[in-house]
This record gives structure tokens, C-alpha cells and sequence, in this order.
């Protein structure tokens, strides 16, 4: 049985940071990506960061500069570092596996979803 589990969310001021941690069970971790989306009360769900087709990490232009992703060496858990929190990025975050070649940043390229952890910026 596959699971995401993420943690690592909270309420903090803006400017502000929080680390996001997403770990994985029941994956084949070398033929999965693990890629971090988010949504707030009445959005879509976005993509945020994630391994692309060329190999490097993308971003979503409204997060670039501020969250960095990263992986653990065992590859069954990845990190969302958040830096300079602004009261926008308050939403539900969530970790989603998609297989190797799949298209990223497709919602519909992800095979499994976490839960969820709650973000929230105050002003």
C-alpha cells in the first residue's frame, strides 16, 4: 500500500519560515518523482516544485527564490524548504508521486497524493 505522509505545517508570521517533509511508502523510489503542490480556500491546486524532464528542480514563479526543494539520499522522503512566508502562500500543501516519464506539473501525471498539511501565514 502506498503512502504519502506530509508534516512540517503550522501557523507562522510573515517572513517567516516553515520545512515541509513528505515521506513515502510502498514506492518504488528509483522509477518515482515526488513533486510539492499547494491550494488555498477557493484556488486550484498548483504545482510548486518538482524534478523536471531535464533534471534540474522547477519552481513556480511565485515561490522562486523563497522555497527550495530537496531530496533525501534514501529518496523516500522530500523536504520543502519555505523562506520569506508571505500571507498568500497560506494554503494546504501537499507531496504527489508520479512515475519516471511521466509529464510533470500535470495533476493528471500524479499516481498518489498525501493528505495534506496546513500552511498559515499571518500578517
Amino acid at each position: 500500500q502506498v503512502q504519502l505522509v506530509e508534516s512540517g505545517g503550522g501557523l507562522v508570521q510573515a517572513g517567516g519560515s516553515l520545512r515541509l517533509s513528505c515521506a513515502a511508502s510502498g514506492l518504488t523510489f528509483s522509477t518515482f518523482d515526488m513533486d510539492w503542490f499547494r491550494q488555498a480556500p477557493g484556488k486550484e491546486r498548483e504545482f510548486l516544485a518538482g524534478r523536471s524532464w531535464r533534471g534540474n528542480i522547477d519552481y513556480a514563479e511565485s515561490v522562486k527564490g523563497r522555497f527550495t526543494f530537496s531530496k533525501a539520499n534514501a529518496g523516500n522522503t522530500v523536504f520543502l524548504q519555505m523562506n520569506s512566508l508571505k500571507p498568500e502562500d497560506t494554503a494546504v500543501y501537499y507531496c504527489a508521486a508520479r512515475q519516471w516519464g511521466t509529464q510533470p506539473m500535470v495533476i493528471s501525471s500524479y499516481n498518489y497524493w498525501g493528505q495534506g498539511t496546513q500552511v498559515t501565514v499571518s500578517s
